[in-house]
């Protein structure tokens, strides 16, 4: 920057302290947990991101996994009641409802609840899970009952983060704030690589010591929730579901023949592909999908 003349040390100062500030990290705004009942953690600088639109479907939609619902509607809203209740993690086959089905639970306990504080529901990516103890200090002071939620949660070759969680979950001098529960979709039951695990196996010294050092951050888990495969009728019923629900003029006969092909050329079946020809059948029918 070219000299200004006659600049005095008074401007060269101020000069010196404005190019300092900029070099300083951003200082995190204050927390309104009153701004939403949905938040996404910003690790960097540290902030709750208020989420006034979620992205979630209703709970009635959520087909085939009646049993597993219905466990996690339960521990939910003895959370939300002040009442013991377990982290939970949803795991299995992908496509099948399990961030969905968090994201449509936490709206229907809060639909139910007579008085009292909303129950929050904060969102916390996979490459932030080294920040969860930050978080958990802002949680625990406030006057709201939180579900922290981590939605494809696994942890790779070399990645150390999920010894934080483990602390953070149950292990650690504090535990985890009784105002705070942690829900988890991933499609590995115990979090981590197959190969991962049983290379552990293979070169420790005490290898039944090394496996248990890994696979016991499901352990942290008091729930774990399985989704499985769903069968043709289940696909298909999820597909109608959807038409019901969006009132899609199709005769059910047509509408089995295009959903039944649609799986063909997925080769897979779930509800992420009935979501999907969904879409698909409504842009070809020229109707609109409520919002």
């Amino acid at each position: 920057m070219p000299k200004k003349p006659n600049e005095s040390l008074e401007d060269k100062l101020d000069r010196l302290i404005a190019a300092v500030s900029r070099l300083a990290p951003r200082e995190a705004p204050a927390a309104d947990i009153e701004a939403a009942d949905c938040f996404v953690w910003a690790a960097d600088p540290g902030y709750l991101e208020p989420v006034h639109r979620v992205n979630r479907v209703d709970i009635g939609l959520i087909r085939g996994v009646d049993r597993v619902r219905d466990i996690l509607v339960d521990n939910t809203e003895r959370f939300a009641a002040g009442l013991p209740a377990n982290n939970v993690l949803l795991w299995g086959a992908r496509g099948m409802g399990k961030s969905s089905l968090v994201k449509a639970v936490h709206a229907k306990v809060n639909a139910g609840r007579k008085g009292g504080e909303p129950l929050k529901l904060v969102e916390i990516h996979r490459e932030d899970i080294d920040t969860l103890p930050k978080l958990m200090g802002i949680l625990k002071t406030a006057p709201y009952r939180f579900i922290l939620f981590c939605d494809d949660l696994s942890f790779d070759h070399d990645d150390t983060s999920y010894k934080s969680l483990k602390a953070a979950l149950e292990g650690g001098v504090e535990g985890r704030p009784a105002n705070v529960i942690f829900y988890a979709t991933s499609n590995r039951r115990h979090l981590l690589p197959r190969d991962m695990i049983d290379n552990e196996r293979s070169t420790a010294i005490n290898p039944s010591e090394a496996v248990e050092e890994k696979v016991s951050l499901s352990d942290r888990f008091g729930l774990w929730l399985g989704f499985h495969k769903c069968s043709q009728d289940e696909y298909l019923d999820m597909i109608e579901g959807y038409v019901r629900y969006h009132d899609l003029k199709i005769e059910p006969e047509a509408l089995r023949a295009d959903a039944l092909e649609w799986a063909t050329t997925r080769g897979s079946r779930s509800g992420r592909v009935a979501w999907q020809f969904t879409q698909d059948l409504a842009g070809r029918l020229g109707q609109p999908l409520k919002d």
